[in-house]
């Protein structure tokens, strides 16, 4: 009841100011669905072609594969299995020489490249036709490594449909010719809406990414042209290492 005679009396918080808060609420939330439209326009109109089919996929020096998950128990998520998948095939095909995995291994208990790359080995790639990118943090680093440490000029992007327009664009902003080959082999179920709602962010992440030139970790040279994969591979895991961070045995 003393709340609402300061209230009625004017004695609280005045009344008279609530339509205002209100308008600009609403302008702000305006302004915010504005900014994530537009970068998402651009995004998707500056974006590269992709294909679904290996046999339409024109040939290229390298496959890139941006990280995805890798469960608790060392087995990839479904994402990050059907894009090696579908590296693998490019590979088979004579579509691309080498094969980049890129991702996450920000410490020895989650590893996304060493999981990539041993998966892609068990499928008959060539292990010096393998390299790693240890610090693919996000898709902006991984496009930035690729053309300044592994020298790619040319590649096509392995990723899903939610992530190709993105993953496209990053890669033409950090200086490659890319096309796209969608790997949307399974139903992706609350994790795919999960991706799809966030990708929506990422996208305009993605041009402020590239219009501040965010930088992407450095470190030497290893041209993929011309290197032995095997060399970019990390040293083994430590004992210990739970089966997310790839352990040796």
């Amino acid at each position: 009841m003393g709340v609402l005679r300061k209230l009625r009396s004017g004695s609280g918080y005045p009344l008279r100011r609530w339509p205002r808060l209100t308008k600009a609420g609403l302008a702000g939330a305006g302004l915010v669905a504005l900014l994530v439209a537009a970068g998402n326009a651009y995004v998707l109109l500056s974006s590269g072609d992709s294909t679904d089919e290996v046999a339409e996929v024109p040939r290229a020096e390298v496959a890139i594969v941006p990280g995805a998950g890798v469960n608790p128990d060392g087995t990839m998520s479904t994402m990050l299995a059907d894009r090696v998948r579908m590296a693998a095939a490019l590979w088979h095909a004579g579509k691309v020489e080498k094969v980049l995995v890129s991702g996450d291994h920000g410490s020895w208990i989650y590893d996304e490249p060493d999981t990539m790359r041993k998966a892609l080995v068990r499928d008959g790639v060539a292990p010096e036709d393998v390299f790693e990118d240890h610090a693919g943090f996000d898709t902006w680093a991984t496009m930035v490594r690729a053309r300044s440490i592994f020298e790619v000029g040319d590649a096509v992007v392995v990723t899903q449909g939610f992530h190709m327009a993105r993953a496209l664009y990053l890669a033409d902003a950090a200086g490659i010719e890319a096309t796209g080959l969608t790997s949307d082999l399974h139903p992706y179920g609350v994790q795919g809406t999960k991706s799809d709602v966030r990708e929506l962010l990422s996208r305009v992440k993605s041009v402020v990414d590239v219009g501040l030139d965010t930088p992407a970790m450095a470190g030497p040279k290893i041209p993929i042209s011309s290197s032995d994969g095997r060399d970019s591979w990390g040293p083994p895991a430590p004992p210990g290492t739970p089966p997310a961070g790839s352990p040796s045995t």
